[in-house]
């Protein structure tokens, strides 16, 4: 009975247990952050202030207008006063190259060997016709001094009528044509040494090495073809393994109008610009003027030197040159300035003001204008080349305002 009554009151409930813990508490702290978080993102696409739209334009480093005035504008290109297509001195076929097109060498390097068969068997022949000629000479000089030694003999023993006048001069006649056979035999060695320094000479040939410092521009031989020296080229004949620039040698060749060519003089100061880095001004100098025109083009070459050395600048470039006017000794420095389309230019409180662009944001900068070059502006002061600047900034634009540079600006000033 005892064990009836304890199943019973184990199967009673306790009404006075506490409740089982509630889910509901942990899912909307999961369902307010969720909320927040889609907030967030929603204020980071659309409630964030994403700034003005603006356009803007490069600036463009000028020259000052208190410098050196232009007299003559001109064009022409880069050239290579040192320029060379280097070939084997003799023919045959290429074994190995060594280099390809933008390499630097350096003088005497190897750039190109060719197969030394033909030169390899004349320098061993050479060498045997040397080693021939040394033993015919040892052997003559070993009987000459057998002659001699037998003709002194015989002299005394004539002078004592032991031995006959005849047998005498016999031994003396013998020892003279030795004599001359030792000279001709030492000229032929001689002769020989000649031939094998000259055989040594063929084999270096087969080796082509770089006459002067510089880089390849153009790789024109492969293994297996055959190089001429005296070949016109075409078929598996070619005339040089490869052609090389020596950098330092570049400079410009203009070809000005007989009508300007008296506004040139040598040693005058020039200015370059290359076609492909239309904002990169070269000093420059007049070298020469060669003084022969073209008929046809009824102009005159003139040579200018760059002062400046570049790996940008390249043989056959289009280049366009200015020549100045020489620098008066009196004449007060100047900096340089910069060009901008005119709309950038506003005025903000009576000066003249631009924004340039820092990331971002604007910075209002104040500038001093100069002159007015078509549509666009001359800066003296405020501004310098590569910055670039917003067009026609509305009047709402402030300093440090963000922007948005629009996807259609034109990023060049022209």
């Amino acid at each position: 009975m005892n064990t009836n009554a304890d199943l019973l009151k184990e199967l009673r409930i306790d009404r006075k247990a506490p409740p089982a813990p509630s889910r509901t508490g942990m899912w909307v702290a999961i369902a307010l952050v969720a909320i927040a978080a889609i907030g967030a993102l929603a204020w980071a696409l659309f409630g964030r202030d994403r700034g003005v739209e603006v356009r803007t334009a490069s600036v463009m480093a000028i020259g000052n207008g208190g410098g050196s005035a232009s007299v003559l504008d001109a064009t022409g290109y880069v050239v290579a006063r040192r320029i060379a297509t280097v070939s084997a001195k003799v023919t045959g076929r290429v074994r190995e190259v060594l280099i390809e097109e933008g390499q630097r060498v350096e003088v005497g390097q190897v750039m190109a060997t060719l197969d030394p068969i033909d030169a390899d068997a004349n320098r061993a022949l050479a060498q045997s016709q040397l080693e021939a000629a040394r033993s015919q000479a040892g052997s003559v000089q070993a009987q000459l001094k057998d002659a001699e030694a037998n003709a002194s003999r015989l002299g005394q023993l004539v002078g004592q009528q032991l031995v006959s006048r005849q047998q005498y001069d016999q031994a003396i006649a013998t020892r003279d044509s030795l004599r001359a056979q030792l000279q001709a035999a030492l000229r032929n060695t001689q002769v020989a040494a000649d031939s094998l320094r000259i055989a040594d000479n063929g084999l270096d040939n087969t080796i082509v090495r770089a006459p002067f410092a510089g880089v390849v521009i153009a790789k024109s031989a492969q293994p297996g073809e055959i190089i001429s020296p005296l070949s016109a080229g075409g078929g598996f004949t070619r005339t040089g393994i490869g052609t090389i620039v020596d950098m330092d040698s570049l400079e410009v060749e203009v070809d000005v109008g007989e009508s300007f060519i008296g506004r040139v003089q040598p040693r005058m100061p020039v200015e370059a610009v290359l076609n492909a880095y239309a904002d990169w001004k070269i000093p420059a100098e007049v070298i020469a003027i060669i003084p022969t025109a073209d008929r046809g083009k009824a102009t005159v070459k003139v040579r200018i030197a760059l002062k400046q050395r570049d790996a940008r600048i390249v043989p056959d470039m289009g280049v366009r040159v200015s020549f100045l006017e020489a620098a008066k000794p009196d004449a007060p420095k100047t900096t340089p300035g910069a060009l901008v389309p005119g709309d950038a230019i506003v005025s903000r409180e009576g000066a003249d003001v631009v924004f340039v662009l820092a990331g971002e944001t604007v910075e209002q900068r104040a500038v001093v204008v100069g002159r007015t070059l078509g549509d666009d502006r001359e800066v003296t002061k405020g501004l310098s080349g590569g910055e670039t600047v917003v067009l026609a900034p509305p009047d709402t634009l402030k300093n440090g305002a963000r922007v948005r540079v629009a996807a259609d600006t034109d990023t060049d000033a022209n």
